[in-house]
This record gives structure tokens, C-alpha cells and sequence, in this order.
């Protein structure tokens, strides 16, 4: 019982320490992204990958309210085709940067995703972004990392664990999704 007790405590620190500033710098860009017809992009490996898998679906469904129109959205994680193409052909560092070369316009929001933030991929992906002139939002944990340095937003959890950083990135997810439920459904 310690043990399980010992992570739950360490997740509400986690929880407690958040920036919710950030989180709502987060939010503002996303919105804004909805109210000007912007693509959102997600991106991150392992469970990352799932996270970003996880706000696709969210706000592409989760959000749809009856004569609103919806996010436009893509998880670039998705595609095992094309990811394991790209990686194969080129390398696994060019995985999201190769796919955004193909979809993404000026204005548009990347949201890159990683634990350490300094997952390679990510990095090329959100430095290629922001010289397109996207709007670039950055999930880490473990201090940031070089993520932190690069986006215009930064979400940081503050843990060097990766399941609490994980957790609480889906908590965001969540926290996202209800914030924007309850603005499509009260305007």
C-alpha cells in the first residue's frame, strides 16, 4: 500500500506545482485556432504518441456540438504507414517534420508532446513549425528540456518521472476538452 501510496502523493504534488497560467496560454492558442478555421497538429512517441492519439480524438469528436463547426485536427502519430515509411526511408528523426511538410500552412498550431522534451523527431517537427509561422505549443516534463526553449507556449510538468509527466498530460487532455465543451455548449 506505501508504494501505491507513495506515486498518488507524488502525482498530486505534480498536480499542485502545474503552471495554470500555461495551461491557459495552452487553451488560448487552441481556441483561437478553432475560431480562425486553423489546423492543430499533435505529435509525441510512446505514450506520448497515445496522448497525442488521445487529443485528436477529443477534440475532433469529443468537442462536436450540434451547428458548431469542428476542430480541425490531426494526430501525426496515427499512420503507421507513413511514419514507418519515413522512418525507414529517411529516419526516424524526420518522422513528424516530413509529415508537416505536406499539411501544415502559416498560422496553424503544432502541439508537440514529449516527457523529456528533447525528443529529436519533436524537435525538428516544432522548429520546422515555427519557421513556417505556425503557432507551436510545447507539453514536457523533466525541467522541459529543449521543447521548453522552442515553442511558443510551454506547458512543463514538474516531475523527472515519467508516468506522473504522462498522467498529467492526459489530465491536461481532459482539462482541455471540458473547458471547451463548456465554451461551444454556453455560446
Amino acid at each position: 500500500m506505501e508504494r501505491i501510496q507513495s506515486y498518488i502523493s507524488h502525482l498530486q504534488g505534480v498536480l499542485e506545482r502545474l503552471t495554470l497560467a500555461d495551461v491557459r496560454r495552452s487553451i488560448d492558442v487552441i481556441m483561437e485556432a478553432y475560431y480562425t478555421e486553423k489546423q492543430i497538429f499533435v505529435i509525441g512517441n510512446g505514450g506520448s504518441a497515445s496522448t497525442a492519439s488521445h487529443i485528436a480524438c477529443d477534440l475532433g469528436k469529443g468537442t462536436s456540438v450540434l451547428g458548431k463547426p469542428r476542430f480541425r485536427v490531426i494526430s501525426l502519430t496515427d499512420n503507421v504507414a507513413t511514419m514507418t515509411a519515413w522512418s525507414n526511408d529517411v529516419s526516424y528523426e524526420d518522422v513528424f517534420v516530413e509529415q508537416l511538410k505536406n499539411l501544415v500552412n502559416p498560422g496553424d498550431v503544432v502541439i508537440g508532446i514529449s516527457a523529456s522534451g528533447n525528443s529529436e523527431n519533436v524537435l525538428r517537427a516544432m522548429r520546422h513549425a515555427k519557421a513556417v509561422g505556425c503557432q507551436t505549443i510545447g507539453w514536457s516534463g523533466f525541467g522541459g528540456g529543449t521543447l521548453a526553449t522552442i515553442c511558443d507556449v510551454n506547458v512543463v510538468v514538474d516531475s523527472d518521472r515519467y508516468g506522473p509527466v504522462e498522467d498529467v498530460h492526459l489530465i491536461l487532455n481532459h482539462v482541455l476538452h471540458a473547458w471547451i465543451q463548456e465554451e461551444l455548449t454556453s455560446s
